[in-house]
């Protein structure tokens, strides 16, 4: 599979979309060469905005902006917007406005950057906030889809999350993103894999492996983190009974997090959640990464397979 960077996906529809309607503004906080909104800078540069590194101002003057009227996306990376927290909460999810937050370089693919840099809380930050949609898309085609489908359809806060490496291209050019329906990238009956962004990838990878040892995975896309397709959940866990959750993120408060309540609440089973263990990232190579926090192939196949034969181990018992 050919591999694409979301973050130039990005980059080339914010401009597509400046073409077509001058109210689109964009902001950033001195670093639109790596978020690529220097790509919308450079055709539009009376509507693109460099507030410097002064995050806090560059939220303040996205809600201003957005309460004129204009269709605002602002940009920096991930770790450095969580220092906006309280404007965010008091002038832009207090007031249910439409800013477009769209953050790169999140998570440990950030790689060499170190743990400083690898922000593995956000989703669970922006998901706590009232009014905040929240979107891990898995690959270039998605986030174009997503950034089209927030310009088109949504008028309230959303957080999209891209990160710096490119990720293989799963979706074909017919995909179209709705905001909290989830996409089944392959059937199964015997577990449902549920993941996002790099993990959908690693998922579709484990699947095969999986295949091999008798196991059915079903692999989820759930890109859509708030809301959530809680019917694909329910569905999954009705007809597989067995769920792994696998996410570049903290298994606290991220997407293990919001699968488990949906199956509390409605079909228990259960859940195995695969991502960042209480623990902050680490310096290294971005892909060995996931090995070394047991986030890599071979440990979703573990996983699943453990948790199908202890079930075929309880069904002979009984």
């Amino acid at each position: 599979m050919k591999s694409e960077s979301l973050r130039e996906a990005y980059g080339d529809e914010l401009a597509r979309l400046g073409e077509t309607d001058r109210d689109v503004v964009v902001l950033d906080a001195d670093l639109s060469s790596s978020t690529k909104t220097a790509i919308f800078g450079k055709r539009f540069p009376d509507r693109f905005f460099n507030m410097g590194i002064s995050e806090q101002s560059m939220v303040l003057t996205a809600a201003g902006l957005a309460l004129s009227g204009k269709k605002v996306f602002a940009s920096t990376f991930a770790v450095f917007l969580s220092r906006t927290y309280e404007q965010i909460r008091q002038s832009i999810c207090y007031n249910n406005i439409n800013v477009k937050f769209v953050v790169t370089h999140a998570g440990i693919t950030v790689g060499e950057d170190g743990a400083t840099h690898q922000i593995v809380e956000d989703v669970g930050i922006m998901s706590g906030l009232p009014n905040m949609k929240v979107i891990v898309p898995v690959d270039s085609i998605e986030t174009r889809s997503v950034i089209n489908y927030l310009y088109e359809n949504v008028r309230t806060p959303s957080y999209t999350r891209l990160t710096r490496e490119k990720f293989p291209v799963l979706n074909d050019g017919d995909y179209n993103f709705i905001l909290g329906k989830a996409t089944t990238m392959r059937d199964g009956n015997d577990v449902a894999i549920i993941a996002n962004g790099a993990m959908v990838s690693f998922s579709l990878q484990a699947a095969m492996e999986l295949k091999t040892k008798g196991i059915d995975a079903r692999v989820i896309n759930m890109s859509s983190v708030k809301p959530i397709d809680r019917d694909a959940i329910i569905k999954a866990a009705r007809e597989t009974g067995h769920i792994i959750t696998a996410e570049e993120h903290s298994i606290y408060n991220g997407l293990g997090s919001r699968v488990a309540e949906v199956v509390t609440q409605e079909y228990p089973v259960y859940v195995h959640r695969i991502g960042m263990n209480d623990t902050f990232g680490k310096s290294g190579s971005a892909w060995e990464l996931f090995d070394y926090f047991h986030m890599g192939v071979s440990n979703i196949v573990h996983a699943s397979e453990s948790i199908f034969r202890e079930e075929k181990k309880n069904a002979n018992i009984s």
